[in-house]
């Protein structure tokens, strides 16, 4: 399983043709993989250009599997990045988002049960549940629950027993399940909602716009200091609904919405100007949007327009 917009990849030309083959065969999921673990697009880029490297380097007669050999790799290569980056996020200025992906998974995934899975386990809930997990606690799970691998080959790759990992897996399964949205909900009506929503927050209806809201929905505004977004988290309808209503009246030059699905959800993709101003993800239950995910941070919006 795997993201179907890929990251930039660039390995060296200088390599053997059946080397880079056999790497660009298991490119989307090593993809997948860093950037579960990551939710960082340039950080997923970075640890799958290195994993480049070590394979590139590897003696083939020690490769008897290269899709676990990769895989393996990347995935340590994600765990030694991710303790990393923990620290940076300590001193982030607001709440933090995951980096939002377009994930148009078209006619590659035709199952429904499938595609059901893949866009849960890359939302952008499920996500910022995952960062509440230990390192590995979070490995455990984006390769048990999103890419399917036994425990076994997951206690190679975290050298670790199996015993160990399994006992990870439940613990991280029991925590995700605990915060996890628990409502599956079709990808036509949560389109409709979001329509409905765009409309009420720009047609100046706060009535609308309130109707369309849990009465214990949460809206998390990631901004990194470099644009306007709440620096906490803003809970129930009342204040989500206003903050929501006085922002859409703040006039934005050449202003252009786009609908289109954002980390497996149909979300909203703000641009002024030609340029992207912001992305919206919205979780919905009982027919009625539960939360609010806006990401602002420029840093962070380049993936959606590429």
């Amino acid at each position: 399983m795997d993201i179907p917009r890929p990251v930039r990849w660039d390995g060296p030309v200088t390599a053997p043709d059946a080397d880079a083959d056999t790497f660009e065969e298991h490119r989307s999921v090593l993809t997948g993989v860093a950037y579960r673990m990551l939710g960082r697009v340039t950080d997923a880029e970075d640890v799958v250009q290195e994993a480049w490297l070590r394979w590139s380097a590897a003696g083939r007669e020690e490769v008897r599997d290269p899709r676990g050999y990769l895989v393996r790799v990347t995935t340590r290569l994600a765990l030694d990045r991710l303790r990393q980056v923990q620290a940076r996020r300590e001193a982030y200025v607001g709440p933090w988002l995951p980096e939002p992906i377009a994930t148009d998974y078209g006619p590659a995934v035709p199952d429904t049960a499938e595609r059901a899975v893949l866009a849960d386990s890359v939302s952008l809930a499920v996500l910022v549940v995952l960062e509440s997990l230990s390192p590995l606690e979070r490995a455990v799970f984006v390769l048990r629950e999103a890419f399917g691998f036994p425990f076994g080959e997951i206690a190679v790759t975290l050298d670790r027993s199996e015993a160990s990992v399994r006992q990870l897996a439940s613990r991280a399964r029991r925590h995700v399940d605990e915060r996890r949205p628990r409502f599956t909900v079709d990808p036509a009506e949560q389109r409709d909602l979001t329509e409905r929503f765009l409309a009420a927050a720009t047609g100046g209806s706060l009535g609308n716009l309130l109707e369309l809201l849990a009465p214990d929905v949460r809206l998390v505004g990631d901004s990194g200091g470099k644009a306007k977004a709440p620096l906490r988290v803003i809970e129930t309808a009342d204040k989500v609904g206003c903050f929501l209503y006085a922002v859409a009246q703040i006039p934005l030059p050449d202003p252009d919405f786009r609908f289109m699905e954002i980390n497996g959800r149909p979300g909203l993709l703000v641009l002024s100007a030609g340029r992207p101003d912001s992305a919206v993800s919205l979780e919905v239950a009982d027919g009625r949007i539960s939360a609010v995910y806006l990401v602002r941070n420029p840093d962070k919006l380049g993936c959606l327009t590429g």
